[in-house]
């Protein structure tokens, strides 16, 4: 199984190199990411599932893909019981919503990281996803250029993973 590597800003599989971005305070080890750092967990994570905008975008791809719902988000709250899960709920304002007016979010792919099970308070929502159109870093997950996902998704397969390594 070949899997997505992440480095120096860079991500690669296969034969494609693309730009990525990551966390606005950069790679930590995983012993030291915690909620709200805006640090990308170093590590091999796993590739289990993913979210797409059907309206905008296709999702051709080996990984599992679930549409995207007006009512879905990600539990990033410590303190709750569902903590670093997909939440749905009448539509309202979730610091991650999965349904945005931007792009951001028109592909998702969860990491795998904290999640079997979630431990509250160390890191939650971490995604790649598509990137901003000015390459701002983001806050702990790995972006990638809405143009270059067309040639990712087909790299993208269950029991894949990404490893991210500091520089």
């Amino acid at each position: 199984m070949t899997d997505l590597l992440v480095r120096n800003g860079r991500l690669r599989v296969a034969d494609l190199d693309l730009r990525c971005t990551i966390g606005r305070s950069g790679i930590v080890a995983a012993d030291a990411k915690r909620e709200g750092d805006f640090a990308t967990p170093a590590g091999r994570h796993l590739l289990r599932f993913a979210f797409f905008r059907a309206d905008r975008v296709t999702a051709a791809s080996p990984l599992p893909f679930q549409a995207i719902e007006p009512d879905m988000w990600w539990d990033d709250d410590p303190a709750s019981p569902a903590y670093n899960t997909l939440r749905r709920s009448a539509p309202a304002e979730h610091p991650e919503r999965l349904w945005r007016d931007d792009a951001v979010y028109d592909w998702i792919v969860p990491l795998g990281w904290n999640d079997a099970p979630p431990v509250a308070g160390l890191g939650s929502a971490i995604f790649l996803h598509v990137a901003r159109p000015d390459w701002t870093p983001t806050a702990g997950c790995v972006a990638v250029a809405h143009a270059d996902w067309p040639r990712l998704l087909p790299h993208l397969r269950p029991g894949g993973g990404i490893d991210i390594r500091p520089g």
